[in-house]
């Protein structure tokens, strides 16, 4: 596990959309991968309901990016996210994922999205003092603060998990 050595790319990039909102959160790579929120925990030493894990889908009529930051045990219900937007959504596919927020699947991060995302935060996050996000590779994380979310991304926070 490293801390903020000589970040390029998305790693750098989500370092500096953090700083810029006035946030120095230590990004921590791994030599193993933590691209699942099992993989993560694992690494990290956390429970996996402490993962905040992003969730990229595709609006069906506006074709926006919606990102749901859902709790990492959690499955996301997409008819509760289709109603809280007031549009059908859909799985988004990898290329529509990188061309879209930057990111590659499994390193998706809350922030420094190459076009800004509709945001929904699951609400069981908040449960949590100390949560975890993908910052930019899937290898990659940054501790935050549940409440950190609303402030970094414009989201807001919802009843997302399916029952």
């Amino acid at each position: 596990m490293s801390e903020d050595v000589e970040l390029k790319g998305s790693l750098r990039r989500v370092r500096d959309a953090l700083a810029a909102k006035g946030y120095d959160f230590a990004v921590t790579r791994f030599p193993e991968s933590t691209r699942t929120s099992a993989e993560a925990a694992a690494a990290i030493g956390c429970t996996i309901a402490q993962i905040a894990k992003s969730l990229v889908f595709r609006a069906a009529e506006s074709d926006r990016p919606v990102l749901v930051i859902a709790s990492g045990d959690n499955r996301v219900d997409t008819g509760k996210v289709a109603a809280l937007l007031g549009e059908k959504i859909k799985r988004a596919d990898a290329d529509f994922v990188r061309a879209r927020t930057g990111f590659a699947i499994g390193g998706v991060s809350p922030v420094a999205h190459k076009e800004p995302p509709l945001v929904l935060i699951d609400r069981d996050l908040l449960a949590h003092e100390r949560i975890w996000a993908a910052a930019g590779a899937p290898n990659a994380v940054f501790p935050l603060a549940p409440g950190d979310l609303e402030a970094l991304t414009g989201g807001r926070v919802a009843e997302v998990r399916q029952d």
